[in-house]
């Protein structure tokens, strides 16, 4: 493949935008033949030559058991870890090939991240959650405010930006937390069991904003151990033993029913 590089400087790393030979842009997301194995007597081997990418404004979960892999794939897809072998690339940027520095400013600017446990500041507002999502990208504070409240109300809390985490139900906790995630506009939102801290009412209506969200253009990968979860999403990939056992995108070509011996063919899981 064919490269155009144009070069400028922005947030502490080098912008490459980087054009296929036909014009096209990358892919969000690539996994390319990535392997990781955690050092120890024996070594821990917890992905084996995983591949797949994401196109922008795909809605994917990725769903196994315990042990299948799918956390050691979240911190390499949100770039909080490097792969044994194998290429991580997002928007067309290498991980391998950036500094620490060039990493974490692309982690700030084009990955958003929610998590089960929401992780917000609870002597903060729920605005001033949102707008610290905007701390390391170099954006004025009136502006991260700005920008916040219109996160908030991209999630249906645009009347209650004072309240503080302490005053809000779960889903609504979560709700902030997506706000966060979005807040930087960035080029994937990873989600992480967004729902399992939530009883099946909330995490429904939350399920129910990401989908909203993925209308309106957003790319979201989220993982999960459910599959009824994962049934929510247009594209789903199953992991097993650090390897994907099937996915659903049609370029795959697959067939869209899991085979007979797939382990998630009737909703089980392993402990």
């Amino acid at each position: 493949m064919s490269i155009e590089t144009t070069r400028s400087t922005t947030h502490g790393f080098d912008e490459h935008r980087l054009l296929s030979a036909n014009g096209g842009t990358p892919p969000v997301l690539e996994i390319d033949q990535v392997t990781k194995i955690y050092p120890s007597e024996p070594p821990v081997t917890a992905l084996r030559c995983v591949s797949f990418s994401v196109a922008r404004g795909e809605l994917v979960g990725i769903v196994g058991p315990s042990g299948s892999g799918k956390t050691t794939l979240l911190h390499l897809m949100g770039t909080l870890d490097r792969p044994t072998s194998g290429h991580v690339r997002i928007t067309g940027f290498d991980i391998e090939r950036l500094s620490d520095r060039e990493l974490a400013a692309l982690r700030a600017t084009r990955i958003g991240f929610v998590f089960q446990q929401f992780f917000l500041a609870e002597h903060q507002s729920a605005l001033d959650n949102v707008a610290d999502g905007l701390l390391y990208a170099g954006i004025p504070q009136a502006e991260r405010r700005a920008r916040a409240l219109d996160a908030l109300a991209l999630v249906g809390l645009d009347g209650r930006p004072h309240a503080r985490p302490t005053q809000l139900s779960g889903g609504q906790r979560q709700r902030v937390a997506i706000a966060r995630a979005l807040v930087g506009s960035p080029a994937i939102v990873l989600a992480d069991e967004p729902t399992g801290n939530l009883d099946q009412a909330t995490g429904g209506a939350i399920l129910g904003l990401l989908e909203k969200l993925h209308e309106t253009g957003v790319t979201i990968v989220v993982i999960t151990h459910d599959r009824d979860i994962a049934h929510h999403m247009d594209r789903r990939i199953e992991m097993l033993d650090g390897e994907i056992v099937y996915d659903s995108a049609p370029e795959i070509g697959k067939s869209t029913n899991p085979s007979p011996d797939d382990p998630f063919r009737h909703g089980e899981r392993r402990r």
